[in-house]
């Protein structure tokens, strides 16, 4: 039996290849399938079954491309209602992998449709469980986001559904067998996820505060809840993209990879009025960047803050990469639905600044200038880090928008007096520096390496407290 993790650190995400006698099968794939159609063909194996845990918020799956390329059955949980065809698993169903079985159980409370997959070996013994967003190491899969779909789902239905699920069906089971998530730390699906990706559940039963067993119904309700915020926005439509069906990733490339002369990319802009997304570093975006354009670094959480800060799924995009970057790009915005980049600027930057068109800058300091301005004037300073991570620790008399909000605030940000802008490494700050730019603010300057430089020096901080939630 192979049983491997696929992990996806940008989005946190894991998915699964399960294979035994040249069968294999793929839990919770994301929209890119030619990498697990090649792992499986690396064993000569042919994909039987593509198991879903759940209709996912956070990516859109690949399962409707895997089932097309390569006759794979698409599976999903008891009362899960797809628009395409799929086999609707029975609570305790077995499926067989050549010499292998999985177990669907159904444990609804993340959704109502979510359901575990349990590993058994050629021996007969239990190996482990796929949990999908029912139970990861030291969390559970908030229960507030079906809602936003199903409004007779409240959270509190849920959190009692997934209160029952886990102690009727997950918590009976044996403690040496593995837990495999489908999310670790950085995703917003839970709000307190361990860095590590896989733990026996026994460690869970000990550790995982929602899995204490002296916990009352009442008491999961409120501890699970408690900490939440609202969910990207762009969450709900990715639910309804896994539900009703997408197009298909080869088109999409197909439409995107279209390398742009500067004046046909200028004219492309003018003419669609499609949105300039620049994914370099953030050192590279500031030295120079395109007017009206938006910086979102592909070196980190890039598709979630495309979801979070693009409100219009639709929204054609003109793209701005490193060389060789505009493949990655494309296929990360397709990863959470943004299925409409239209091209890219041939030459990148450098082609735009060598033909003589105007570029912007953004002004940056270091945290010892930083310091040594709050010394000498009483200048504002805003925050865009998590509300989180505001509350465990933060700069003195600084105001604090969050960067996944600060549309939403834009009237609280001066444009008659300089403020400093800053979040705790430099990568958000950025995006908000573009964001502003954006919109006409001039009268600002980034802190480069954020609140983690800054509190290497004098700078006055308040009192760290430990963050109850991560999100």
């Amino acid at each position: 039996m192979k049983l491997e993790q696929i992990y996806t650190g940008c989005l946190a995400h894991a998915a699964y290849y399960l294979e035994s006698k040249g069968e294999a099968a793929i839990f919770d794939p994301l929209r890119e399938v030619d990498p697990y159609i090649s792992r499986a063909k690396k064993d000569n194996a042919k994909i039987k079954y593509v198991f879903e845990t759940h209709f996912h918020a956070d990516f859109v799956s690949g399962h409707l491309d895997m089932a097309k390329k390569t006759g794979a059955t698409i599976v999903y949980g008891p009362t899960a209602k797809p628009a395409f065809e799929a086999l609707i698993a029975e609570d305790g169903q077995i499926f067989q992998i050549g010499d292998i079985q999985v177990k669907a159980i159904h444990t609804p409370g993340h959704t109502m449709e979510s359901t575990t997959y349990l590993v058994i070996d050629e021996s007969g013994k239990e190996h482990g469980i796929i949990t999908g967003d029912t139970l990861f190491i030291g969390d559970v899969g908030r229960p507030d986001l079906a809602q936003h779909v199903i409004a007779d789902l409240t959270e509190e239905k849920l959190a009692g559904h997934l209160f029952e699920s886990l102690r009727n069906k997950i918590m009976p089971l044996s403690d040496d067998l593995i837990v495999y998530p489908n999310h670790g730390a950085g995703s917003a699906c839970g709000k307190m996820m361990s860095k590590e990706t896989t733990d026996t559940l026994g460690n869970q039963k000990r550790f995982n505060y929602a899995l204490r067993p002296d916990m009352s119904k009442e008491e999961f309700i409120k501890a699970v809840l408690t900490g939440l915020t609202p969910p990207p926005a762009y969450f709900p439509k990715n639910v309804l993209m896994n539900i009703k069906g997408y197009e298909s990733m080869d088109d999409i490339m197909e439409r995107a990879e279209k390398a742009l002369s500067v004046e046909a990319f200028e004219l492309v802009a003018n003419e669609t009025g499609a949105l300039i997304l620049d994914s370099r570093q953030t050192d590279s975006f500031s030295a120079g960047f395109i007017p009206n354009s938006i910086n979102i670094g592909l070196d980190s959480s890039f598709a979630m803050w495309v979801g979070e800060l693009i409100p219009d799924i639709k929204q054609e995009i003109l793209l701005v990469t490193d060389a060789g970057k505009e493949e990655e790009t494309i296929t990360r915005l397709a990863r959470v639905g943004y299925d409409y980049a239209i091209g890219f600027l041939k030459g990148g930057f450098e082609a735009w600044k060598a033909s003589g068109k105007d570029f912007e800058t953004v002004d940056r300091i270091s945290s010892e200038t930083f310091a040594e301005r709050l010394k000498s004037e009483n200048v504002l300073v805003v925050d865009v880090r998590k509300k989180s991570e505001y509350g465990s620790e933060h700069v003195i008399n600084a105001i604090n928008i969050p960067l996944n909000v600060i549309n939403e605030h834009l009237s609280e940000i001066p444009k008659d007096q300089p403020f400093i802008l800053h979040c705790a490494g430099g990568y958000r700050s950025m995006i908000a520096a573009s964001i502003l730019k954006q919109r006409g603010w001039s009268n600002f300057v980034d802190v480069k390496g954020g609140f983690t430089a800054i509190s290497k020096t004098d700078v006055p901080v308040t009192e760290y407290v430990c963050p109850t939630t991560l999100l």
